[in-house]
């Protein structure tokens, strides 16, 4: 994974965790990389990768079992969802406007962008 200086590692290691959860290929219930396996996998250290999985069991996306592992909760694609349309309404969406403005592009110029697949 090639990381971004915006953020933090661990916040976008974060995120690589929740698309692939969004995506089903971590789906609820199901155990996630070992701390050790993800911070090899990812090139980090194991300090980073057990912040990320703090920050995901804090927001209620990942259990820790103890002595098992750490699982997908029951409710992460609904706990990610809301986490993710609040950061794009309050970051995201603002530059899009302010830039879609500048520019002066229409809604109807945007609109087969809207009709496109999702990758």
């Amino acid at each position: 994974m090639e990381f971004k200086n915006t953020k933090g590692i661990f916040l976008q290691i974060a995120d690589s965790i929740s698309e692939k959860v969004m995506e089903g290929k971590y789906p609820p219930c199901e155990k996630i990389p070992s701390v050790r396996d993800l911070a090899a996998e990812m090139g980090v250290n194991p300090n980073t990768v057990m912040r990320t999985y703090s920050e995901l069991q804090a927001r209620g996306i990942i259990d820790n079992k103890r002595g098992v592992g750490f699982y997908v909760s029951t409710d992460a694609v609904e706990i990610i969802r809301k986490w993710k349309r609040k950061e794009f309404f309050e970051i995201e969406l603002p530059l899009i406007v302010r830039q879609t403005r500048m520019l002066d592009i229409t809604p109807e110029e945007l609109k087969p962008y809207f009709e496109l697949p999702i990758n």
